[in-house]
């Protein structure tokens, strides 16, 4: 099973560049992936001219299952409910079974209007429990907000508000992975039994330090999952591996060198 994982699209943007998005996009219509999940900031102001924009953008994403979730910046000026007018519920459940592989995925829209915090909120973790069967051979969460501070994005102040009790209400449901973005940095990190993986921005300029536009692909086969990071136009680079019965994983970490260490 592959899985594409785009983020911070950032339509309407001084510094969004369309022809990134669009090349990922192609890029990933040619790789033919059985679910695009796009997490957030599809827009940068949640205006309605950047909403028709970007419906009419992702819409060249030749994939049955497409999962998108809104941003913070698309909460701004009333946004959220341009959201639902443009791309339906802010919320999914998600259950594929695919070549003897049976994935269960949860969305969640985290953000909030007019602030760049997130929350999964106390009132949604029963809804996002339901949603992940102990049959399922993965399970995958996905909001817009991380869970965790990223390296190299200074003082860290746009984490999930109740991140600590969304990631145990995630554990006690088996998640095994969590797909993110927001911050425009890559990562991947190993917390107890989950495996977090942050998107950078696929298609701005607003970038950080020595980062490039990006985003991700994730290859699930039996127990083995591998995590891809694809730069439009450049290639790609393996950000971790894992199996989902052991935990055990190889990360791999891109020296500003260009040297890439792994570490298990």
């Amino acid at each position: 099973m592959l899985i594409a994982q785009l983020s911070d699209v950032h339509v309407g943007a001084e510094r969004h560049r369309r022809e990134l998005l669009r090349t990922a996009i192609g890029e990933v219509n040619d790789a033919r992936p059985d679910l695009v999940v796009v997490a957030g900031d599809l827009t940068d102001e949640g205006f309605p001219e950047q909403y028709a924009d970007a419906r009419d953008e992702l819409a060249r994403i030749e994939c049955e299952h497409v999962v998108l979730v809104p941003g913070n910046h698309d909460a701004r000026n009333v946004g959220y409910l341009l959201y639902e007018e443009t791309f339906g519920t802010r919320d999914h459940r998600l259950r594929l079974e695919l070549d003897g592989l049976d994935v269960a995925l949860v969305a969640v829209d985290a953000s909030k209007p007019d602030v760049d915090e997130g929350e999964v909120g106390r009132e949604h973790y029963g809804w996002v429990a339901e949603g992940f069967p102990e049959d399922a051979d993965l399970r995958i969460f996905v909001c817009h907000h991380h869970l965790l501070p990223v390296p190299g994005t200074g003082r860290e102040r746009n984490i999930i508000y109740d991140a600590g009790d969304a990631i145990e209400c995630l554990q006690r449901s088996g998640v095994n992975l969590v797909l993110s973005g927001h911050k425009h940095v890559p990562y991947a990190w190993r917390l107890e039994d989950l495996f977090i993986v942050n998107a950078g921005t696929v298609s701005s300029l607003r970038l950080r330090g020595n980062t490039r536009p990006c985003y991700n692909v994730i290859e699930f086969s039996g127990t083995h999952v591998d995590v891809w990071r694809k730069y439009p136009f450049h290639g790609q680079e393996r950000i971790i591996q894992f199996a989902t019965d052991t935990l055990e994983f190889e990360k791999y970490t891109a020296r500003i060198e260009g040297e890439v260490t792994s570490r298990r």
